[in-house]
């Protein structure tokens, strides 16, 4: 696993061992930037289900200014510090030792929106992706948002989550992305 594109381009990254975490793979990753847009000017990428951090991590070489990892695993988020390190985005790298459906609330506080929302659980349960919706309900989402959801490709997710639309979906193997957009 690696960052595939942008200024910290060929970084390899390092992710948790075991089956607590599933990295998006390198194929996967590549594909979704692509879909979503390959670089950026600005804006906040927030990652839920972090892991290793290399959705956020990616966005950062790509142009994102921030990103916010909502991370509970305590040994996911030291490989994420590690990660941010070697990539040289300690300070755009914002890491929340925090169950996911806690982040509305900690980023309401913060007064940050997303521009860029990844969510990828590492188990395959639609309320996870319902997290979409708290998102989009709590206006964390700028007017250009775009969502990405990593799933399971026999889990059907909803057309839309608020005034996002589902506008792409995508199958690799046994996983699936679905994008969202307005």
């Amino acid at each position: 696993m690696r960052i595939v594109a942008g200024t910290r381009k060929g970084i390899p990254l390092k992710s948790l061992q075991g089956t607590d975490t599933r990295p998006t793979s390198d194929k996967v990753k590549e594909s979704v930037f692509n879909m979503i847009g390959p670089y950026f000017d600005g804006g906040i990428a927030v990652e839920l289900f972090g892991g290793s951090g290399s959705l956020s991590l990616e966005a950062l070489s790509r142009g994102v200014d921030e990103a916010y990892i909502f991370e509970k695993n305590m040994k996911a988020c030291a490989i994420i510090k590690t990660n941010a390190e070697k990539c040289r985005f300690s300070e755009e790298l914002h890491i929340q030792r925090a169950d996911a459906r806690n982040a509305v609330k900690i980023l309401q506080t913060k007064g940050k929106k997303a521009d860029l929302l990844f969510i990828d659980p590492p188990y395959a349960e639609k309320k996870f992706y319902d997290l979409a919706q708290d998102f989009a309900d709590s206006c964390l989402l700028s007017d250009s948002a775009i969502i990405v959801c990593e799933h399971e490709k026999k889990l059907v997710l909803p057309e839309m989550f608020g005034a996002y639309h589902k506008r792409k979906n995508a199958v690799y193997g046994n996983s699936a992305v679905s994008i969202y957009g307005k």
